[in-house]
């Protein structure tokens, strides 16, 4: 049997170390599908060692805040994986600690230091880029919150454990409200981790990019950290999608060796197929105008309202 405290840790060795990884297989197959050979699933661990071992710079207008950022944007993922069914099917000992509300607040904490940090550095090109995601994200994070509302409605409860249980129960199972959230979710993913439609994770315009405007100036271990806490990001998204909303399908139910390697696997593919889908629906649609992003997001919006509406009328 593996003690709770280790099985904690492995939560959080199994994000940092698997999402490179993920990233990695994302580009491959991202590259396939565009008939191109494409850079080796392990590329983006041989970029974190670049970057690690190059000189960071900073304009000499930074302050202690583009010091502090990249720590926090980094701890953020991992202090949510504490808090999420990673590879267990029941809560370790720091799961406690928040609720899905709290694990929204501190990815959000993350992404605010690495805005100030963005505004901090003193180049036009990362404050054009905070202008746009500030945009979106003044319709994403109503979205957050409105997927949120309708998990907790169903399980009557904000803890992640309890959420995933009560959405595969028989009065949830095949609702029209769990799919929504699910595909509510998807969106949401998709408009937060900066892929098509909403961004171009890959442009290097200095005028057209958005997501990856914000680490425009950054070099050396600030830029690792900012990477890394990136990947991590998308890959607790990903859980919270798969894991919590979707099925806890595949999670250990035991802390037993078998059962907790088994779970790695099953969370692996499980992950793979998610950002399959993001990656196939990336190549198959064109990036949309700046303006237009609104549109998609305010269509999820709807797809929440509607479920909510849902959920409300399936609890009499």
């Amino acid at each position: 049997m593996i003690n709770q405290y280790v099985a904690q840790l492995m939560q959080i060795v199994f994000v940092m170390s698997f999402s490179p990884l993920l990233k990695g297989i994302m580009d491959r197959y991202k590259a396939r599908l565009a008939g191109r050979y494409g850079p080796p699933i392990w590329q983006p661990y041989r970029d974190l060692w670049k970057w690690m071992h190059k000189e960071t710079l900073r304009t000499q207008q930074t302050s202690w805040v583009s010091e502090w950022a990249p720590i926090f944007y980094f701890i953020a993922p991992i202090l949510v994986a504490m808090l999420i069914p990673v590879l267990t099917a029941f809560p370790l000992p720091f799961a406690w600690m928040g609720d899905m509300l709290a694990g929204g607040m501190i990815l959000g904490g993350g992404g605010v230091a690495l805005l100030l940090a963005a505004i901090d550095s003193g180049s036009v090109y990362p404050v054009l880029g905070v202008s746009r995601i500030r945009l979106i994200a003044t319709f994403t994070e109503p979205l957050a919150l409105l997927l949120v509302f309708i998990a907790a409605q169903a399980a009557r409860a904000t803890i992640p454990f309890v959420v995933n249980q009560a959405l595969i129960s028989r009065q949830w199972i095949v609702s029209p409200a769990h799919l929504l959230v699910i595909v509510g979710w998807f969106m949401f993913v998709i408009a937060e981790s900066g892929h098509i439609p909403v961004d171009n994770p890959s442009t290097a315009q200095e005028l057209s990019m958005i997501d990856p405007g914000r680490t425009f100036e950054s070099s050396g271990l600030d830029l690792f950290l900012y990477e890394w806490g990136g990947w991590m990001k998308f890959t607790v998204l990903n859980i919270i999608l798969m894991n919590v909303l979707v099925t806890p399908w595949g999670l250990a139910t035991s802390l037993a060796w078998t059962s907790v390697f088994m779970a790695i696997g099953w969370v692996m593919v499980k992950l793979i197929v998610s950002a399959g889908i993001v990656i196939t629906l990336e190549v198959s649609f064109a990036k949309l105008r700046l303006i237009r992003n609104v549109d998609f997001i305010t269509a999820a919006i709807v797809l929440a309202i509607v479920g909510a509406f849902t959920a409300a009328w399936a609890l009499g």
